[in-house]
């Protein structure tokens, strides 16, 4: 499953990269900023995800809605949680593996 993540985890970017892979994922991460071509990217990122998580503690209205906005434009899943550790990221790859695999059963 393709993970996107919006703000606030950029210093530990490659560790986030890791657990997602080790779980059987792939996470692309977008810092959240919106000036200049940032629109354009959050844009691009979650037209190519599957499930996109935002952060509200760290992101600006702006990016918010405007993730939130491309979510409901591209059918993408979002998950909006106020901070992202690493210990509620780890919960949250378990999530999304129980629900890709009962999906597949269905």
């Amino acid at each position: 499953m393709r993970i996107g993540i919006i703000g606030g985890i950029e210093r530990s970017e490659a560790l986030y990269c890791r657990m997602a892979e080790d779980a059987g994922h792939r996470l692309e991460v977008h810092g959240g900023h919106t000036g200049g071509r940032g629109i354009a990217t959050l844009e691009s990122l979650i037209a190519r995800v599957d499930v996109v998580v935002v952060l509200t503690d760290v992101n600006s209205h702006g990016a918010v809605q405007s993730a939130r906005r491309f979510a409901r434009r591209f059918g993408v899943r979002e998950r909006i949680v106020r901070r992202l550790g690493v210990a509620r990221f780890a919960e949250l790859l378990d999530e999304l593996t129980s629900e890709a695999a009962a999906a597949q059963l269905a």
